[in-house]
C-alpha cells in the first residue's frame, strides 16, 4: 500500500533522511523508534504527502504520494499534534466537521461511541483550550478513527497518555490493522512498539539501522540513544 524507495531528505546542509526504503501493506503495522533528530516525524511527512523527499519515491496504491491528490486526501488518515485544532470547535465540533468533511455515515452514532471510548463524553462540549494535554491527544485520534483511511500515519501518539490510556492505544492500533488498515508510528515507548507492532525500523542520524520484529530489534533503538 505505501512504499518509499531510496527517500532522502535534506534541509539546507543538514540531511535528515538517508536512502530510506521502507515497504507497509495494507493491515501492517509498522514503528519508527529512534532518537530525537533521528528523522521519524520527517519521515511521516513524507509518507503522508505532507513534505516531499529531496530524492526518492513516495507511492501510495502504486501512484505517487501527494497531499494534493484526492485520493490520499480521502484515504491517509494522520495524527500529528495540537496545532490541527481549531481554538473555537468544540471537541464534539471538531468530530462533526471531520465526519462531514468525508460523508460518514450515521455520524451522530459513531461520534457518540469515540468519545466514550476515548473517555471524552463529558468533555463533548469543551473547547481544546479546556482539555488536558492528554484528553487533547485523545480528541486528536478519535478524529483520525472516524474517517474513512487506508493508511493511518501517527507521530508518538503515546504522549501526553497515562499508562492505562496507552495500553487503549496499543489495542487500538491492534484493529486497526485487522480491519485491513496499514499503521505506520513514530514512537519513544517500546513497550507500545513491541505491544502493536509487526515490524520496527530503527532510526539514526537519518539512516535506517535496523528493521524487523520489535522483539529483535528494540535494543538497537536504545543503543543509538546512548551512543552505545
Amino acid at each position: 500500500m505505501l512504499t518509499l524507495r531510496g527517500v532522502s531528505r535534506v534541509f539546507g546542509e543538514r540531511r535528515a533522511l538517508r536512502s530510506v526504503d521502507l515497504e507497509v501493506a495494507a493491515g501492517e503495522r509498522v514503528a519508527l523508534l529512534g532518537p530525537n533528530g533521528s528523522g521519524k516525524s520527517t519521515l511521516l511527512r513524507i509518507a503522508c504527502g505532507r513534505d516531499r523527499p529531496t530524492a526518492g519515491t513516495v507511492e501510495f496504491h502504486g501512484a505517487p504520494m501527494t497531499e494534493d491528490d484526492p485520493r490520499v486526501r480521502a484515504r491517509v488518515a494522520v495524527v500529528g499534534d495540537a496545532l490541527s485544532c481549531y481554538p473555537d470547535l468544540t471537541v464534539r465540533q471538531h468530530l462533526e466537521l471531520v465526519a462531514v468533511a468525508h460523508a460518514v455515515p450515521d455520524p451522530a452514532g459513531r461520534i457518540d461511541r469515540l468519545l466514550r471510548d476515548h473517555r471524552l463524553s463529558d468533555h463533548a462540549d469543551t473547547l481544546p483550550s479546556g482539555l488536558s494535554s492528554g484528553q487533547l491527544q485523545q480528541m486528536l485520534l478519535a478524529a483520525a478513527l472516524l474517517r474513512p483511511r487506508d493508511l493511518l500515519v501517527l507521530d508518538e501518539p503515546e504522549q501526553r497518555l497515562d499508562p492505562s490510556a496507552r495500553r487503549r492505544l496499543a489495542e487500538l492500533l491492534r484493529a486497526e490493522g485487522e480491519t485491513g488498515t496499514a499503521v505506520l508510528f513514530a514512537t519513544h515507548d517500546h513497550a507500545l512498539a513491541r505491544a502493536a507492532a509487526h515490524r520496527v525500523l530503527v532510526l539514526a542520524d537519518g539512516s535506517p539501522i535496523a528493521d524487523g520484529p520489535p522483539h529483535e530489534v528494540t535494543t538497537h533503538e536504545a543503543t543509538a540513544e546512548t551512543g552505545g
